[in-house]
Order: C-alpha cells, then structure tokens, then sequence
C-alpha cells in the first residue's frame, strides 16, 4: 500500500508540474477554452483517447465482464463502435463551424441566447453524470488502496475533487490535454502489459482461456454454481433484456457524438484535416483498449474469482486485484496508479468542457448577449465554474456511495447526451428547414425525458431484500419504466421534440444562413481565418 501511494503522488506531481507549466503559457480566452488551437492530430488523439477511456472503461467494464460475462463484454462492443459516428457526422462540422463549445455551431444560424441557454444546460448535466461516475471510482481505488492510513472514500472523492479543480483553473485546455496524454500512454500501456500477463497465466493458449472462462465459479446465496460466462442472460435477462441491450447500444453509439467534453476537443487543433487525423489515432487506441478489455474482465473472473473480488472493493477493483495476481504488489500499485491517472484526466476534461460552456455560452451570450466583455472575464467565469461544477460532483459521488458500477454510471450521461445533444447538432447541420423552436425543444425534451425515465427506471427505483446492508435503491418502490437504460425510448423523444419544434413555424433567417453554415462545414472556408463563429 506505501507502493501505491507513492506512484499516487508521484503522478500527482508530475501532474502538477504540467499544470504550472502551462499556467505559464495559458494567457486569453483561445489559450483557456482550446490551447491556442495549437494542438497536433497525433497529440488530439492521444487527448481524445484519454477522454474517452475513462474509469468507467477500466474498472467498470472490467467488473462488469468480471461479473456477468458475455453481458458486460456489450458495453465494450458499444464504446468501440462509438467513433465512427463521430467521425462520420460531428468531427469535421464542429470543427469548421465552431468555437469554443457545442452551441456555436446551434448558434451559427439560430437565435443565439435560447439555443446557448439550453445548450449550457445540457452541457453541465451530461458533464456532472459523468464526472460522479469518475469520482465514485476514485474515492473507491483510493479508499481501497491507502484503508491502512485511515483515509475514507468521502476524503478520497475531496482529494480528487480539489486536484481536478487545480488542472483547469490554473492550467485550461493546455494542462488537461498534456494529462489526458500521459494518461493514455499509461493506460495503453498498463493494459497491454496485464493482457499478456492474463495469456500466459493460460499458456498463451486462447483454448485454455476460453475453456476457463466457461467454467467460472463463485458463490452465489451461499451455494456454488458454476456458469458459462461466454453466454449471454447474466445481466440482460428476460422479459425486457434484449430492449434494455438495444437501449445501452443506442445511448453508447449516438451518445458520444453528442458527449461535450469530446466535442471541445475538435476546436484545440488548428483545422478540419488535423480534426479527422486526431479521430482516426483515437479510433485506433480507443478500439485497442476496448478489444483488450476482454482479456482484464474475463482474466479477473477466472484468476482472481467473482467471491474475492466482491469482498475486496466490489467490481471496480476488478482490474487492480487481477494486477496484484498476476504481477504482484508493485504492478497492483502501478495499474491503481494508472486508474488514479484515468480519473483526473477525464474529471479536468469534463470540468473545463462545462465551465467553457457555461463562460462561453450562458454568461458571455446569454446573460450579456454577447457583448465585448473585459479583458480575461470569460476566463475567470469559467474558473469559478470549475469550483461549483466540481463541488456537485463532489457532492453526489459521496451520496451514491463506493458501490455504484461507474460503467453503468457512465451509461447513462451517454443516454442524456443521445438524447438532448446528438438530435439538434444532427438536424442543425444537416436539415435546412430546421429552428430555434425545434433546437429547444429538441434538447429540452431530450433531456428531461432521459433524466425522467432514469429516475422512474430500476436504476433509482426498486425494492431491496428485507436485511440489505446498504440501500441499492434511492426510491424503495418498484420501477415504472421497465428499462435501466433510456436510451430507446428518449432518443426518439429528442428527435419528436425538435421536429414538432420546428414544423410549429418558419424561421426563414435561419433557412438563409443554412447554405453558408453547409459551405463552412463542408469545407472549412473562413474557419480559420475567424478561428470559429
């Protein structure tokens, strides 16, 4: 444990030692929202990667397959696939027609103030869910990994909160970037490394892999059962398991296309051709990392076992014990260090993504209508923010507990971010009839129809066993929507909502700006000559 916690710190300096260095060079709003645009394709893909390959996907996909097998593998199916829809419809047009955040392209030819308004909104919420997610495994890994020091999981969630407030109010872009980089390398890195650690425990023979993870046993009520975890049903079961797996790869695939703390990171390099270079090498990791998780879930059900792993931490320490089994206490110490990494670099991305959005959106063209405001008070709005949007955050993981999956946690900020993000930039873009009504309407409905569906689903509401230990429910009463993830159904709401929105009326100066919005997606002309609109 000393172990962990020295390459706990000694990451948390090298972190900070990033962030006063590009303390020195962060000065004006383009170097604090997107690093002066001067960020490379290679160096973008690395920072996406990073962004994306979050706490959810090393310890939560981890526990889940470790748990329910073939079930949890799904969700690495969802995330690997994910990018292309990035790249195929968001990259390019972000990047030629914005700025700073998702609304400026909305606000390219839209009414400006409700657009940003709800645009803001949704930006903050599908931030803070998944920011509670990485804090809920941070203070859980800490917690874990330091329990001899005395530190509980509510000091661990403080520490980590206070760190991530530290990258981006002093460091901006430019810090967060340099860390989601190192990051990624440490992750790929760290996962290669306990991948051909978990083959040659079998030999380097898949036969005896496979033939293992058909025959996983655990204790389940007290009695042993041994099942194939290469088969489905152990998390999607009848009668509503195959519409709640159709609803997760729904909210996975069109989610990320609309998550904001990977839409801002298209606006950090200097043109749209760098844009699509820096998507193909997060293809390229990102669908690495996910492939391997195989071997880090099922690896940690068949060597580690499901009865350790549920009495040392739950199911997000799944990949630090399988560590620790394989490699020992320094390698648990390095892979922990490496998920300690994982969440900071996505909690400063997701905190500069909603305090740029809340500076650039609400407060600059919302609240002061765009005005010309003073020198560096965008910037300091953005800072006070980060304080408030990590505060929250803060606040929710310590409510939730150590026990939430983060993965499912994760799920759901991409179901919000299907619902209320994906369906405006999509007809913004590609629709020229399209409004400000039907832009607010759509992530209006988008997003109260997928927090409203959460809420009433068996994520929140349910009936725990008489005798439970720690309440798995917030609402003791049986689910009224049947699906844990609402994806299916509040998908199709968002895109009813800004469709009604705008067959409700006309707006022919939005129709007239279509045509240059489509050049200026298209191509990239006056993009960087403005640096965005």
């Amino acid at each position: 444990m000393t172990m962990a916690l020295a390459m706990f710190l000694f990451f948390v300096g090298i972190t900070l030692l990033i962030t006063y260095w590009a303390a020195r060079r962060t000065s004006g709003a383009s170097a604090f929202f997107a690093a002066n645009r001067q960020i490379k394709g290679w160096q973008n893909g690395f920072a996406v990667a990073g962004d994306y390959m979050s706490a959810a996907s090393f310890l939560g996909i981890a526990g889940i397959i470790a748990f329910q097998g073939y079930d949890g593998f799904m969700y690495s199916v969802g995330w690997l696939v994910a990018y292309l829809t990035v790249l195929l419809i968001v990259a390019e047009p972000l990047r030629n027609a914005g700025k700073y955040t998702m609304a400026d392209v909305l606000a390219y030819r839209l009414s400006a103030r409700p657009v940003r308004a709800m645009a803001s909104l949704s930006t903050i919420t599908v931030s803070i869910f998944y920011m509670i997610a990485q804090m809920v495994g941070a203070g859980a890994l800490v917690a874990l990994l330091l329990k001899n020091s005395g530190i509980s999981y509510h000091t661990a969630v403080i520490g980590v909160g206070v760190l991530m407030i530290v990258y981006v109010v002093f460091g901006g872009m430019l810090a967060t970037t340099w860390v989601q980089i190192i990051k990624a390398m440490l992750l790929m890195g760290g996962t290669i490394l306990l991948s051909i650690l978990v083959l040659a425990h079998f030999g380097f023979s898949f036969a005896n892999f496979f033939n293992a993870i058909g025959h996983v046993v655990y204790h389940e009520k007290g009695v042993e059962v041994v099942k194939d975890f290469l088969q489905p049903g152990l998390r999607f079961k009848p009668p509503y398991g195959a519409l709640d797996l159709i609803s997760l790869g729904m909210a996975l695939i069109f989610g990320t296309a609309g998550l904001p703390h990977i839409l801002v990171r298209f606006y950090t390099v200097p043109d749209a051709k760098t844009a699509r270079i820096s998507v193909v090498w997060a293809m390229g990791l990102i669908g690495t990392f996910y492939i391997l998780t195989t071997f880090l879930g099922f690896g940690a059900a068949t060597i580690v076992g499901r009865d350790k792993i549920a009495t040392s931490g739950g199911t997000n320490m799944s990949a630090p014990l399988l560590a620790q089994s394989l490699g020992g206490d320094f390698f648990f110490a390095f892979i922990a260090a490496i998920a300690f990494a994982t969440i900071l670099a996505v909690v400063a991305g997701l905190t500069i993504s909603a305090s740029t959005s809340f500076a650039h959106d609400f407060y600059t063209n919302v609240i002061h209508r765009g005005t010309e405001r003073k020198p560096g008070e965008e910037v300091r709005v953005a800072r006070v923010t980060a304080f408030v949007v990590g505060a929250v955050a803060m606040a929710v993981a310590i409510l939730l507990g150590p026990n939430a999956n983060v993965a499912f946690l994760v799920a759901l900020a991409f179901a919000v971010a299907a619902s209320a993000n994906l369906p405006v930039i999509v007809l913004s873009l590609f629709w020229k009839r399209f409004t400000t009504r039907g832009a607010v309407f759509g992530l209006g409905t988008g997003l109260v129809a997928s927090i409203l569906l959460i809420i009433i689903g068996p994520s929140i509401m349910g009936v725990d066993a008489p005798g439970a230990t720690a309440a798995a429910h917030l609402i003791q009463s049986p689910p009224i929507f049947p699906l844990e993830n609402p994806g299916l159904l509040s998908i199709p709401l968002g895109f009813v909502g800004a469709v009604l929105g705008t067959l409700l009326g006309r707006e022919p100066a939005a129709e007239a700006k279509y045509d240059e919005l489509l050049v200026r997606a298209s191509t990239g002309i006056g993009a960087e000559k403005a640096g965005g609109h």
